[in-house]
């Protein structure tokens, strides 16, 4: 199935296939777009950064704040509702996050920034969070999602993560060079050809084995996670991935999912393996690993796959191959996308629909 570029097609009626393998043409596009827009000396003297953001539109500031935890001097933080944190003054950067630019948690919740005189910036295709930045005077980076064919949030990251980047270092609050961008493209248009649809399976996928080489890793991680709930885990640079991770398994694959951080979840979360006894029928780990990581934590993970072995929990790793932490993350943006897409294929769903998503939106409308 994951080989049958036609059975694909039909199934993948919106062309979400398409939207991960232009995640390059996405960086690209927003990055122009950015030089754009002027930002004020002011933004860069601020105590916070706060992301609002819900959804696929939140998901670049966990990346972001995973990526560049020990390059930020100020804290960030991310909100998902209709109000800004208490703590929101005239010293705080605030970026609104709205792939569609109407997502009424955020403008709720810029409006309630701005009253208390935050430093705003926006990020939208459109819509009344655009005009309401135009009507303002507030710098935006509007994008036009023409590389993101399927129309999801969760598949358009490449506006999202990037363009909050950008953001930040046209604010000189992050540094992002000329030679960075052109790394991050080239392990992304890489990764493509490793993950993508034209380069087969091949190998078996062994639930306890590190998927490293030969094959596919991204159809093999989907095959061996099949019919299973799906708990990723991750740590340090990489949290934020397996957040993205959790998020498109849900949507694009319709199977519960969620994810954990190393060393956090060795503290509690082993203790709970034992009951409901069909645990070890249901749940599959895939556990995201690193040799960047502390080595403390690198240590934790062979721990922790012995005891999921004891407890016959399935569970598969993935080593990261780029060479820092942020090629790193962008490495396993390109494969938990592919993995969220094969196991949709997999299960014969059409990824792009979310149904009940939309059925909670028309009910509050009402």
């Amino acid at each position: 199935m994951l080989n049958d570029k036609v059975k694909i097609t039909q199934l993948d009626s919106k062309n979400m296939l398409g939207s991960i393998q232009l995640l390059g043409k996405q960086v690209e596009e927003v990055l122009a777009e950015a030089k754009k827009v002027k930002i004020s000396a002011a933004y860069k003297k601020v105590n916070n950064i706060v992301v609002l953001g819900m959804g696929g539109s939140a998901l670049g500031a966990h990346l972001i704040k995973s990526v560049f935890f020990a390059e930020l001097k100020i804290s960030v933080e991310i909100v998902n509702g209709y109000r800004a944190p208490g703590f929101v003054n005239k010293n705080s950067l605030v970026i609104a996050s709205s792939y569609s630019g109407s997502t009424e948690e955020i403008i709720n919740a810029v409006a309630d920034a701005k009253k208390r005189k935050a430093k705003i910036m926006v990020i939208a295709s459109g819509g009344k969070l655009a005009n309401w930045a135009k009507q303002n005077k507030i710098p935006a980076l509007i994008f036009t999602t023409k590389n993101n064919p399927c129309g999801s949030p969760r598949m358009g990251l490449g506006y999202s993560i990037f363009g909050q980047i950008t953001l930040l270092a046209n604010a000189g609050i992050l540094k992002l060079s000329s030679t960075e961008i052109k790394n991050v493209l080239q392990t992304i248009s890489k990764c493509n050809l490793l993950f993508g649809i034209d380069n087969p399976e091949e190998k078996p996928a062994r639930t306890t084995n590190i998927v490293q080489s030969g094959g596919n890793p991204a159809k093999q991680l989907a095959i061996s996670m099949v019919d299973k709930s799906v708990w990723y885990a991750a740590s340090e640079h990489l949290a934020g991935n397996a957040h993205i991770a959790a998020n498109q398994m849900n949507e694009n694959a319709k199977r519960f999912a969620g994810y954990f951080v190393v060393p956090e979840m060795n503290h509690h979360l082993m203790e709970g393996l034992l009951s409901p006894e069909n645990n070890n029928q249901s749940m599959q780990f895939l556990l995201l690993e690193s040799g960047l990581y502390d080595e403390r934590v690198q240590k934790r993970y062979e721990i922790t796959k012995q005891i999921l072995d004891k407890n016959n929990i399935g569970n598969v790793s993935y080593a990261c191959r780029e060479k820092n932490k942020f090629l790193q993350a962008c490495e396993a943006l390109v494969l938990f996308s592919y993995v969220s897409f094969y196991s949709a294929m997999l299960q014969g769903i059409d990824p792009t629909a979310i149904p009940v998503v939309d059925f909670f939106k028309e009910q509050l409308k009402k």
